[in-house]
């Protein structure tokens, strides 16, 4: 009886043990179930999110199946073939000056971001050289100074250790006065000269600053070009019946194609002032000197908003009468073009640097 009273115990003390593990086991299940429906949910949220993706790009894929269907109608019939081919030739004349000028743009930032790179450098192992100049004379100077007291006191423990007789105790005395001066001395110049080490070290461990980018007045140069490069291919276009940068900037803005380009054979006329309009403005033995001409004349009328803008008022660069520049040609159409800032030529306030 005794034996079993004791299993007994042994049965009741196991229980009492086990308990908590089940209670641990039980809330880490209810906490593991909280964890799937947070996930869970977070699925369905992407399922949602991926649904409606689908169903944006569906009707996209809709909208645009209908206008190739639509263009494959207008192109079938030369009444409406031929305005379709003229609409689309005319957007394609209009987004090739903005290729041009984007072009323009880039190739000045390069240029200008190497030689603003190289200059930051310069400038950079400049003041670097000097730092470094600075901190190696101040650790000279501690040297000079470290080996100066460094003699002084090996030369005052050197006497004191030659009056080893009896009637030298007060020399002595006073010889150790001034070697313990000498040894504090030693200790500030050894202070320093850890110092100028370590500041020689600062000066060799500065990283080369981080290249900022296109200064202010190098974004103001490069826009007042790419606004002379946009009067250039207008000027080149001026002369060309009908005025076809105005159609192509119509053209551009719209969606759907027109019929107002007239019958087929004033199509093909127009086709053909359209592939001569896009030679013109390929051309580019004399673009230098034009766009040097134009940007003359801009960099003394440009004003700007405020002192930290790069692009000019559009009202400052208005053409007036009389503007006329020293070439004759250019200086007669100089009245008749557009302002191109003002009526966003070839898309310019998306092209100009910020």
């Amino acid at each position: 009886m005794k034996a079993l009273r004791q299993l007994g115990f042994l049965r009741l003390s196991l229980r009492s043990e086990a308990k908590p593990d089940e209670d641990h086991r039980v809330l880490e299940l209810f906490r593991n179930r909280a964890e799937l429906k947070k996930a869970y949910g977070g699925l369905q949220d992407e399922t949602y999110r991926l649904k409606d993706l689908i169903k944006q790009q569906e009707g996209a894929t809709q909208r645009v199946q209908e206008m190739l269907s639509t263009l494959e109608g207008r192109l079938g019939t030369p009444e409406s073939g031929y305005p379709a081919l003229v609409f689309y030739q005319l957007r394609r004349l209009w987004q090739g000056g903005r290729e041009l000028i984007t072009q323009f743009i880039a190739d000045l930032v390069r240029q200008q971001e190497e030689r603003e790179r190289r200059a930051h450098l310069a400038q950079y192992n400049r003041q670097q050289f000097s730092r470094r100049q600075a901190a190696e004379a101040e650790l000279h100077v501690a040297q000079s100074a470290h080996l100066e007291a460094e003699a002084q006191l090996g030369a005052l423990q050197a006497q004191r250790a030659r009056l080893t007789r009896l009637w030298h105790y007060f020399k002595r005395r006073a010889l150790e006065q001034r070697i313990a001066g000498a040894q504090a001395v030693l200790a500030a110049a050894a202070a320093t000269l850890v110092r100028g080490q370590e500041g020689v070290a600062a000066v060799e461990r500065e990283p080369v600053p981080e290249f900022a980018g296109l200064s202010l007045a190098a974004r103001r140069a490069i826009n007042l070009a790419a606004i002379a490069y946009a009067e250039v291919l207008c000027l080149r276009l001026a002369p060309l019946k009908p005025p076809l940068l105005k159609l192509a900037r119509t053209a551009t803005a719209q969606r759907e194609t027109g019929d107002d380009y007239g019958a087929p054979q004033e199509c093909v006329l127009l086709m053909a002032q359209i592939s001569r309009a896009q030679n013109l403005l390929a051309e580019s033995a004399t673009l230098p000197a034009e766009i040097s001409a134009r940007s003359e004349r801009i960099k003394r009328l440009a004003r700007y908003r405020s002192a930290a803008d790069s692009t000019p008022m559009a009202d400052s660069l208005a053409f007036s009468a009389g503007d006329v520049l020293a070439s004759e040609a250019l200086g007669t159409a100089a009245t008749q073009l557009p302002n191109v800032l003002a009526e966003d030529t070839w898309d310019l306030f998306r092209i100009l640097l910020r």
